[in-house]
């Protein structure tokens, strides 16, 4: 197969860690053409998606005393040419939000690939339709006791009664911008102010849940089946359990309950065409749907001993059959 990747700058990317390298990487192994492009290269020429593309060929990383390690370099690149995607047998749509201007530009740009002969993953209509904080709100069993608004007083009566909860902005990746709010905090007006833009735009308030003290678990989702999880844990000083935040990681089980939750989505997953997903849970409680570049294999087989990025790989192998 020739598939293309939409991603960030690949000289800024972890092989190690970055999941749209673990799943570039599996389709080189299994003998397929990777193309790389970004989301500035995009173009529409005669209602078609076309992008500058770059055939790239990585080096596979190696698990050394139980940790992941590059060659270097890890990757060759090869010429720009301006290519038709609907050359190509999969487009992996994979730029790191925040889902601004330039990057719903992208996805409009990205509906006119013919998906009858091009398969694009994840569906740009349901990238968009997918905020990955508000999306959640829909699975109303799934969620713990969320508020979205731009009110300050909204705000003040929802954390008055739940004693503490958390602020998310609503475009934000990687636990930027997340706070912890507490029932008769001081400086309450001024973080809400700051996160709300003085009341203009709207975040996301959950009740705080003690058991994100024993970590936040990523679900991987391939076709709304659960592949696999791992569980972030927060470093000492820091609420937030993200990676980026510079949580560690743990090894993990999907429970039963999980696996309901997984089952809740599943549905709406699918008719929204949102193939490669990752979900957030906290204590038995969905708190985010992540569709834009949800990451975490890398982290799984290094825990399971699993290759997450063939698997996804050979269903799309299945799905060109």
């Amino acid at each position: 197969m020739k598939l293309a990747f939409i991603i960030d700058p690949i000289n800024k990317l972890d092989p190690c860690h970055d999941t749209s390298v673990a799943i570039m990487e599996a389709a080189c192994v299994l003998g397929h053409e990777v193309w790389i492009t970004q989301a500035s290269q995009l173009s529409v020429v005669n209602s078609q998606a076309w992008a500058f593309l770059q055939r790239v060929e990585l080096t596979p990383i190696e698990l050394v005393s139980d940790r992941w390690v590059a060659a270097n370099p890890w990757y060759q690149l090869g010429e720009s040419i301006n290519c038709c995607l609907e050359t190509m047998d999969a487009v992996f749509m994979r730029t790191d939000p925040p889902v601004d201007t330039a990057y719903l530009y992208a996805t409009y740009i990205l509906d006119y690939i013919d998906q009858n002969k091009t398969l694009v993953v994840n569906n740009p209509s349901g990238i968009r339709s997918a905020n990955e904080k508000m999306y959640a709100l829909q699975f109303a069993q799934a969620i713990p006791e969320t508020i979205v608004t731009a009110e300050k007083s909204v705000i003040r009566q929802f954390v008055d009664a739940k004693g503490a909860a958390i602020l998310k902005p609503l475009g934000n990746k990687a636990g930027e911008g997340i706070l912890f709010l507490q029932a008769g905090d001081r400086n309450f007006n001024s973080i809400v102010e700051l996160s709300t833009q003085q009341g203009k735009i709207p975040v996301m308030v959950q009740v705080y849940l003690p058991e994100a003290k024993a970590g936040d678990k990523r679900i991987i989702l391939l076709n709304s089946e659960p592949i696999g999880a791992l569980n972030r844990l927060s470093t000492a000083g820091e609420f937030r359990n993200n990676m980026a935040a510079g949580g560690t990681v743990a090894k993990t089980e999907i429970t039963p309950r999980e696996l309901d939750i997984c089952q809740q989505l599943a549905p709406t997953l699918q008719k929204d065409g949102l193939i490669f997903v990752g979900i957030d849970v906290i204590g038995g409680y969905l708190t985010e749907v992540n569709v834009t570049s949800p990451t975490g294999i890398r982290e799984i087989d290094r825990f399971e001993g699993t290759r997450l990025g063939e698997q996804v790989i050979k269903w799309v192998e299945g799905k060109k059959d």
